[in-house]
């Protein structure tokens, strides 16, 4: 274990958003502070949707507070430093922490000082690269909780991203349980591999007794609540960031007493809050990754720590196909 307070000549890399638009690597001294461990990141995964509006400036100033990721330095719109998908090798500190993998929400940055009590340690069996996944597994969870979900239910699921599939993929472990993922691209073999149906926007269901939307998108949001049965919940996982985006209101939303339930992972379901603490929110997701080799499809792009610069924001604009996108360190 270094000495709180020893820096060390190789300094410490971290990718930061100057606030124009682009991503670029700076190099800061390296120390522990007390208590702390060094831990050496392997992989951090990015975020799409949420990184896509930090890289673009479109956190607004009133919920600048609320998004700032744990271990953030900088301010929005930028320069930041942004990130809370990292995994990596503990070195030193104490025997039962020593050489072991964790999972910990810190932004990309290729070694960093931790509390033992800010990293979960890796169940055996999780491979480090799937383990990135496990922030948007809590966000999954937690819509899932938000959503009343329960067997044999009908599930239409709008938005096949990272959140949107895993999501499908917990609703797909409901007995009897009817799963369908909706998306203009063509996620049908990634949804099909993780026990839900697909369809496009124009052959969504209809009737379905939940809807969770996770696309981002008004037109989404509009197809999460044609898909909608009468009462139903239709619950709205996507962070929009700012503007203001359009929502089919009239008609026969009314009639039809649809419930649209916002879910953020900042706050958990009511009737899990007092008992569901982050640390055993984060455990539980770790071991729901832990033996779906499926959920490697989701992170379908590589790219290396020092091509981030040049890569990230091209992956991160609209028209990107990329699904899952993971920082490989050296």
């Amino acid at each position: 274990m270094h000495r709180p307070g020893n820096s060390l000549d190789a300094g410490r890399r971290a990718l930061w958003r100057p606030g124009d638009g682009t991503v670029e690597i700076r190099t800061q001294p390296f120390a522990l502070a007390p208590g702390e461990v060094e831990v050496r990141t392997a992989f951090s995964a990015v975020s799409r949707g949420t990184e896509r509006l930090v890289l673009e400036g479109r956190v607004p100033p009133e919920e600048r507070e609320r998004m700032r990721a744990p271990r953030q330095e900088g301010e929005f719109p930028g320069p930041v430093k942004y990130g809370y998908c990292a995994v990596g090798e503990i070195v030193g500190g104490p025997p039962e922490l020593a050489g072991r993998m964790a999972f910990c929400l810190h932004p990309h940055e290729d070694r960093f000082g931790a509390a033992p009590a800010e990293l979960a340690l890796l169940p055996e069996g999780l491979p480090a690269k799937r383990a990135t996944l496990a922030a948007n597994m809590e966000t999954a969870l937690n819509a899932l909780w938000d959503s009343g979900a329960g067997p044999c239910d009908r599930v239409v699921v709008v938005g096949g991203g990272v959140v949107g599939l895993l999501a499908a993929s917990l609703a797909a472990r409901l007995p009897g349980a009817e799963v369908t993922v909706v998306d203009v691209a063509d996620r049908r073999s990634v949804a099909e591999a993780l026990g839900a149906r697909f369809a496009f926007p124009a052959d969504a269901p209809r009737d379905a007794d939940v809807v969770i939307h996770a696309s981002a998108t008004a037109a989404g949001l509009a197809t999460a609540l044609a898909a909608a049965g009468d009462e139903a919940v239709v619950v709205e996982a996507s962070w929009h960031g700012a503007g203001d985006v359009a929502v089919p209101l009239g008609g026969a939303f009314h009639s039809r007493r649809l419930k649209l339930v916002s879910s953020q992972v900042g706050m958990v379901a009511p009737s899990r809050r007092p008992r569901w603490p982050h640390a055993r929110r984060l455990d539980a997701a770790l071991h729901l990754l832990r033996h779906a080799r499926a959920y490697d499809l989701l992170l379908d792009r590589e790219i290396a720590f020092d091509d981030a610069p040049a890569q990230l924001p091209g992956l991160l604009s609209s028209g990107a196909d990329a699904l899952g996108i993971v920082i490989v360190y050296p």
